[in-house]
Formats: C-alpha cells, structure tokens, sequence
C-alpha cells in the first residue's frame, strides 16, 4: 500500500517532549484544536478547532499507541448526522525516534475505505497541510523543551 504522504522533520527535544506535545489535550499535531480520547488501541477520538474561522469537529480511532514511538490513528471529518466511520477515511501514522538529543519524527497518511485514489492536487494540498502540522508539531515541542 503506497502512502498518500510519506514526509519527516527533525525535532530539537527529546521523544518525550514531543510525545507529550501530541498527546495533551491541545495536541500539537492539528493546529488550534482539542483532542478527547483515552489514548488507548480502538479506542475513538474526537477533535474540536476551527479552521479558516469555521468550526468543525473530526472523529477517528488509535490504532497504534507505543509511547514516545509510534501513534497512528484513523481520521475523517464529521457531517452533520453521520454515525461512526464514513466509507473513506485516512489513516495517519507518526513515527519517532530519538537521533542523539534530538527526535526524528515521520508522518505518513494511507487512504483507507472505498475511495482511495487521489489526484495529484489534492496529494499536494494534504502534504502542505500535514507539513504545516509537523511544522506546528516542531515549534510547539522545542517551545517545551
């Protein structure tokens, strides 16, 4: 399975910090939002923010949780009366590991479901995004650290 995005940064702070700047309840992973969940293997998400000044409210599952290594979860946006998981979905993966004092963090998203083929714009415009998480990601760790 080819991922959709496969991009990676490296973090001046420990896999800790940038651990515990993913996992608080405004997780540095998704900019200006909260996330509701007990972090634990099938177990459901919700995050609340805005976005572009609009509101909006995201669900999906953890499906890996190794501390300070790895956290992948599924994502999609909620509609309005939608109930569980919509036919397609992301699945995103963060992956760290420590490089000295440093950590190296890699972001991976898989398109899952029925539709998962995507053109090249729309690739682009998920890469962009989840760069600026992984950016958002950077700043907010070394900030704590």
């Amino acid at each position: 399975e080819k991922p959709v995005v496969d991009i990676d940064t490296t973090i001046a702070a420990d896999p800790a910090t940038v651990w515990k700047a993913m996992t608080r309840k405004k997780t540095a992973m998704f900019p200006e939002t909260e996330i509701e969940t007990h972090w634990k293997v099938g177990h459901p998400f919700t995050l609340t923010g805005s976005y572009e000044g609009k509101p909006f409210e995201d669900g999906g599952e953890i499906k890996a949780y190794e501390e300070e290594k790895e956290l992948a979860f599924t994502h999609w946006s909620k509609k309005p009366g939608q109930k569980g998981q919509p036919e397609s979905y992301h699945l995103v993966r963060y992956r760290l590991e420590p490089r000295g004092d440093k950590t190296h963090v890699s972001l991976t998203q898989f398109n899952e479901g029925k539709e998962t083929s995507v053109d090249d714009k729309t690739k682009a415009e998920f890469k962009k995004n989840f760069q600026m998480m992984l950016e958002g990601l950077k700043q907010s760790a070394e900030a704590m650290h």
